[in-house]
């Protein structure tokens, strides 16, 4: 992760940001990308204690030199974002673990960046506040529209968080590609063995498994990138298919009971790729 940013000098490759060849970046580049470009948010929260929350999440403004009056009207703003609205005077001791992780996200958030790296951030929580920052990053992703880099040892929370995952064994990329591809088509052994226990149900759409549309009546609809196990109760009350539909209502193929039991069961129906239109 600190590769990204040159916070470690990297042995090897490259890294290409906003069109800037980091690897090769002057001191001065560097800064103005940690500054402006990227923003990240740490395990451990990484907050100033002596600070107030708004304090904390206008720091990076600060640092860029944005007066106080702005600043802390963007601190504001941001801890409205993250759920915090109307805390900023409290320091990161009186807050959960949860929340103090919230202003580390609103920190990031707060200097406008292109790009959000997160660092195993929600390793040090129990599993509810976990699950409710993960809720929140799924929130803020479709809010902010921003790219970010997550790194986690917990495959469960890559697939539900991550558009593409990068699965890495000794330094390298075994296998970069979206959920689905990662657990229907594992690139080796390793990645097989590592997305074995996966439920292929809650990760593979009806879209990838379909077939040709029928010409009857169906047991309901739904669209294309619905995750198999969720029309298991339509082909479980019903001998019908279910019709697949795409982003313009238009039918494109149809799923089964059949073709929902092999994805349950682990099979691989069409090898060369759905057969709807």
């Amino acid at each position: 992760m600190r590769c990204l940013t040159r916070l470690i000098e990297p042995t090897a490759g490259s890294v290409t940001i906003s069109g800037i060849d980091v690897t090769g970046a002057d001191r001065e580049q560097l800064l103005q990308l940690r500054r402006n470009k990227v923003s990240m948010v740490f395990q451990h929260f990484g907050l100033l204690p002596h600070r107030t929350l708004i304090d904390n999440v206008a720091f990076g403004l600060e640092v860029q030199k944005v007066d106080k009056a702005a600043r802390r009207a963007k601190a504001e703003e941001i801890l409205e974002l993250v759920g915090l609205g109307g805390l900023g005077q409290r320091k990161p001791d009186q807050l959960s673990g949860g929340m103090q992780q919230r202003v580390g996200l609103g920190r990031a958030l707060a200097t406008d960046p292109e790009i959000l790296l997160f660092d195993e951030p929600f390793s040090a929580l129990d599993p509810l506040i976990r699950r409710d920052m993960q809720d929140e990053v799924i929130r803020l992703r479709s809010e902010v529209n921003k790219t970010m880099v997550f790194i986690t040892h917990d495959l469960s929370e890559a697939l539900r968080l991550g558009d593409r995952i990068a699965i890495m064994r000794d330094g390298k990329f075994v296998q970069v590609g979206t959920p689905e591809e990662v657990v229907g088509s594992p690139a080796d052994d390793y990645v097989r063995n590592f997305v074995r226990d996966v439920p292929r149900s809650h990760v593979i759409a009806v879209g990838s498994v379909m077939s040709a549309p029928s010409n009857g009546d169906y047991a309901g609809t739904v669209t294309s990138a619905t995750k198999v196990r969720d029309v298991v109760p339509l082909v479980a009350h019903s001998d019908l298919p279910v019709r697949i539909i795409n982003g313009a209502g238009a039918t494109v193929g149809s799923i089964d009971r059949r073709a929902v039991l092999a994805v349950i069961a682990g099979e691989d129906l069409h090898p060369e790729g759905p057969k709807g239109r």
